[in-house]
């Protein structure tokens, strides 16, 4: 059977590919190659994502899919406003996002939730049990350091800033992909305070103390002798390749011209030097608002310079970074639902919209997509006991911005309740597909093999959103 021709932009440089593909447990043959060229599934892109997770699972009736004419006992107690797109209304606590509407896609309508208390379905559109024999599901950041990274960038092409944690709640897993494609996590704790969970305080013990990562070079090294180290380690090494099935010897390779990388450029690490940024940046990047005497910050909540993970996220892409996850906490509100979205989402709207505002005005807004979303959404029905919203995976939020996407629109729709999707349900899938094409990637035609030798589908039900796209 021909192959079919290959559109001249589609084609990508064959010989880095099965040079970085060589050294990754896993890596393609020239006959996957070609397949993956004769589907144009993989087309050069320099395009970035940022995912934002709405930690907790947030209430879709409380953001931009509000019920102003339900039952007081579901409708709340906020009221939607006019946006700057004629017809879509949002939540009174959204109005800088009201103001910017064009600018984002909003999703009233996303299924399928797997109802687990963890974002690895906002990482990789899998539930947690899909190939979990075999590693599980890679997440969309992993697969694009395996498609598209290289270990000889400044920077990691993945970088996972979720829960402000290192290895904390590791939703951002590399899957059968191996160790070679796991996220690059920085410990962000002294920047952000955001006190853990009982479980994650427990987890975190479990790590140790020695977990934190150094991002920058010891005065006392020179690049000579870390090349010559890095030749040491190279050469003796060689021989227990050919007796290393596990992948973690491609691994070390791969970590080891990574963090050459990293170290000897040093842009990581400023990256996460918010001094470098002129007054009025920071200044866009924190909350204008004057606290609301309603407000209740919960325990487990980020704190309102939250708002600067944002500004985070946008010099990470800066960096050289092409997938950074973040994220916001804590929407679990099973208990005063109103007083703590009066503290959080005020935090979601200053940090949302300075970041589109600010890649826009850097001419990065086309090239940046970012979607914002949870594990799940929320019961209608307020408890009465609790005044909180407990789990609801039959239908949930989400937001895209950015990334050439069409946006000023709102996608699906709920009953009159919102308690279930009755018009463009959004899969989980739907949205990764959708992200993946953003950056190049045709999720439906490209595979990977996993630790069997076998090709697995990047999706296996999720279609771009032509509405978006």
């Amino acid at each position: 059977m021909s192959e079919t021709p290959v559109p001249q932009k589609s084609v990508f440089n064959r010989r880095a590919m099965l040079t970085a593909g060589s050294m990754a447990w896993g890596g393609f043959t020239l006959a996957e190659l070609l397949r993956v060229e004769a589907a144009a599934g993989i087309r050069s892109s320099n395009k970035s994502i940022i995912n934002i997770h709405l930690d907790g699972g947030p209430p879709h009736m409380d953001l931009w899919d509000l019920k102003p004419e339900a039952p007081i006992e579901i409708r709340g107690e906020f009221q939607p406003i006019a946006t700057s797109v004629p017809g879509i209304e949002v939540c009174e606590l959204l109005p800088l996002m009201a103001r910017r509407a064009e600018r984002f896609a909003f999703i009233r309508s996303l299924v399928g939730s797997a109802g687990a208390h963890d974002a690895f379905q906002c990482q990789s559109g899998f539930e947690a049990k899909d190939l979990q024999p075999i590693g599980g599901r890679p997440s969309l950041g992993s697969v694009v350091a395996r498609l598209q990274g290289s270990t000889s960038a400044p920077a990691p092409t993945f970088v996972d800033l979720m829960q402000g944690r290192p290895l904390v709640r590791n939703s951002a897993r590399p899957g059968f992909l191996g160790p070679s494609y796991q996220p690059f996590r920085p410990d962000i704790s002294a920047l952000f305070e955001r006190p853990l969970e009982q479980g994650m305080v427990k987890e975190l013990k479990a790590k140790g103390a020695n977990h934190s990562i150094s991002l920058t070079l010891d005065g006392q090294l020179t690049l000579d002798r870390i090349g010559n180290r890095t030749d040491l380690l190279h050469g003796l090494d060689r021989l227990r390749h050919e007796v290393d099935s596990s992948g973690m010897m491609d691994a070390m390779d791969r970590f080891t011209q990574q963090a050459v990388g990293i170290l000897t450029s040093g842009r990581l690490a400023e990256a996460l030097d918010f001094s470098r940024e002129s007054p009025e940046t920071l200044a866009r990047y924190t909350l204008a608002a004057s606290p609301d005497p309603k407000a209740l910050q919960f325990t487990t909540a980020d704190r309102p310079d939250a708002v600067k993970k944002c500004l985070l996220s946008r010099r990470m892409i800066e960096a050289g970074v092409r997938v950074v996850s973040l994220s916001i906490s804590d929407f679990d509100t099973h208990s005063s639902n109103f007083p703590r979205l009066r503290h959080l989402l005020p935090i979601v709207d200053q940090g949302i919209a300075a970041l589109v505002d600010d890649l826009s005005e850097r001419g990065l807004l086309d090239d940046v997509a970012i979607v914002a979303w949870g594990e799940f959404g929320r019961t209608p029905r307020v408890d009465p006991k609790s005044g909180g919203r407990h789990h609801g995976p039959q239908v949930g939020p989400a937001l895209l911005a950015g990334g050439g996407l069409r946006t000023g629109q709102i996608l699906g729709a709920t009953d009159r309740t919102a308690s279930v999707a009755v018009s463009r349900p959004v899969h989980y899938q739907d949205v990764f597909a959708t992200l993946y094409e953003v950056v190049g990637i045709n999720a439906r035609a490209t595979t990977i093999v996993d630790t069997r030798g076998r090709p697995q589908f990047l999706l296996d039900q999720g279609m771009p959103l032509r509405e978006l796209v």
